[in-house]
C-alpha cells in the first residue's frame, strides 16, 4: 500500500466551507488511474483532514481534472451539496476558463476563434483534429489571442468554449503551433520535467452556494520561461 505523506506544498488558492481549488503541478494525476500513483485528490483530502483534524474519511468530489503533463487550477467540493451543483455548473458550460498556452510558431493570426471536429484514439490516449465533421467525432471550440512573443515561442492566451479531451493540444498542433515539450502534438523534444506549457490560469463560475461570482487566478510553474512569460507581460 502507498502512503500518503502530510502535503506541505499543496498551493491552495482559495477555500471555504463548500469548495476549494489548488494550483496543480506538472506530473500530478487529478483522479486515480491505472497508474496507481496517488491522485491529487487524496492529496487534498489529507490536507483537509489534518487541518481541521478530521476523524474518519473526508468527503472530497472532483468537479473537473487536467491532463496529468499540464498545470493550474483545479476545484473540487467539500460537500455533497456543493459537488451537485458544481457538476451541473460544468456540465452547461456556465464556468469561463482560461489558458495559458507557450508554444512553436506564431498562429497566422493575432486572435481567432478555431472550430474543429475531434476523434479520440484510445490505444495511444490522443485526439485528432478535423475541420469538417466525420463519423463519431465531437465539436470543439476555443479562441486565442497571442499575448506574448518570446525570442523562440509564442504565448497564447485560450478561453475554452467546450471540454474535449486534449482539446487545446489538438487543435493547436491543427494550426502548426504544438505546445512547448508536447510531445504527442508534434513538439520537436520534451521537458526535462514531463510536463508541457500549457496552463489553467483562470476560472470565472458563480459559487454552488452564495452565488457570489469567484475568480480564481493560478500563477505558472517556476520554471525559467514561465518566469519570463510573467516578467515581460
Amino acid at each position: 500500500m502507498k502512503i500518503i505523506s502530510t502535503p506541505k506544498n499543496l498551493d491552495v488558492l482559495y477555500e471555504d466551507n463548500h469548495l476549494i481549488v489548488v494550483n496543480k503541478r506538472v506530473g500530478d494525476i487529478v483522479q486515480g488511474d491505472r497508474t496507481g500513483d496517488i491522485p491529487l485528490s487524496e492529496v487534498v483530502k489529507l490536507f483537509l483532514k489534518n487541518k481541521y483534524n478530521k476523524p474518519g474519511a473526508v468527503f472530497l468530489g472532483v468537479v473537473h481534472r487536467l491532463d496529468r503533463p499540464t498545470s493550474g487550477i483545479v476545484l473540487f467540493a467539500k460537500t455533497s451539496k456543493a459537488l451537485t451543483r458544481l457538476n451541473n455548473l460544468f456540465k452547461n458550460r456556465e464556468t469561463k476558463k482560461m489558458y495559458w498556452a507557450v508554444v512553436k510558431n506564431t498562429p497566422e493570426k493575432e486572435e481567432n476563434i478555431l472550430e474543429h471536429f475531434l476523434i479520440r484514439n484510445s490505444k495511444n490516449n490522443t485526439s485528432k483534429a478535423f475541420l469538417k465533421e466525420i463519423k463519431g467525432s465531437k465539436k470543439a471550440k476555443l479562441s486565442y489571442k497571442v499575448i506574448q512573443k518570446l525570442k523562440h515561442y509564442s504565448v497564447l492566451e485560450i478561453d475554452l468554449y467546450s471540454g474535449r479531451h486534449h482539446q487545446i493540444r489538438a487543435q493547436l498542433s491543427a494550426i502548426g503551433c504544438p505546445i512547448k515539450g508536447d510531445l504527442k502534438y508534434g513538439f520537436d523534444r520534451s521537458n526535462k520535467d514531463g510536463g508541457i506549457h500549457l496552463h489553467a490560469r483562470q476560472i470565472i463560475f458563480n459559487h454552488p452556494v452564495t452565488q457570489e461570482v469567484i475568480t480564481i487566478v493560478a500563477p505558472p510553474p517556476d520554471d525559467i520561461l514561465w518566469k519570463e512569460v510573467i516578467n515581460t507581460l
